[in-house]
């Protein structure tokens, strides 16, 4: 994948850094990705989150990657997953206004998240229309840290969670006591850890199965 030139965008607090990419072919869906903890490095290149966006475009996602307020060159300061989830429907609002179909129709939507970012992704998820979200993809999800006593779930049928099992960041234990209520599958990767290291390919593998079915 051509590591795309960075640029910038309007956001919900100022401007948005985003890395953009199209498929080679037409465009079968648009994907967003969300980037791990602002405060502890997290940021779009992010080798979970690109590993992640090489899956969605070889599936033919025009897919969008972007920093979150307060890293890189993205305007404003952490807002512990909830000014972030505004951050997120502005980049992907801009993804949309690249894709039209015309007549008001948007493409189908793929969301994805590592670590804080799943949190921020779950909480766009409920704010979509219904049937427009296609796909969504958490890898070592930590919805529940940055959820403040909000009930965030995300469907069972859509989403792909994959999990290291090693992970010493979020345990397993921890994302399975909040994915069991939901009745929701989690895909664990043996010996990987919360960053997938040298486990990037099993990652990147169930993401594409995950996509092929549902895209």
């Amino acid at each position: 994948m051509k590591t795309p030139s960075p640029q910038l965008i309007q956001g919900a607090v100022g401007e948005l850094e985003i890395a953009y990419e199209v498929p080679a072919g037409s465009v079968r869906a648009l994907a967003l990705i969300c980037h791990p903890h602002p405060l502890h490095g997290g940021a779009m290149d992010n080798k979970v989150v690109t590993t992640l966006a090489r899956a969605c475009l070889a599936m033919g996602c025009a897919t969008l990657r972007f920093n979150f307020r307060g890293v890189g060159q993205s305007s404003g300061q952490f807002d512990n997953a909830v000014g972030e989830v505004d951050d997120a429907a502005a980049a992907m609002a801009w993804l949309q206004s690249q894709n039209g179909t015309g007549y008001g129709q948007v493409l189908p939507l793929v969301l994805c998240g590592f670590s804080f970012g799943t949190a921020v992704a779950a909480k766009l998820a409920q704010r979509l229309p219904p049937g427009q979200l296609a796909a969504m993809i958490l890898a070592g999800a930590a919805v529940q840290r940055f959820s403040e006593g909000e009930a965030v779930s995300v469907p069972t049928d859509l989403t792909l969670m994959v999990h290291g099992e090693l992970d010493e960041t979020v345990p397993l234990a921890e994302t399975l006591a909040w994915a069991a209520p939901l009745a929701l599958p989690i895909s664990v990767v043996p010996q990987a850890d919360h960053f997938f290291n040298r486990q990037l390919t099993p990652l990147k593998t169930l993401a594409l199965r995950h996509l092929q079915a549902l895209l």
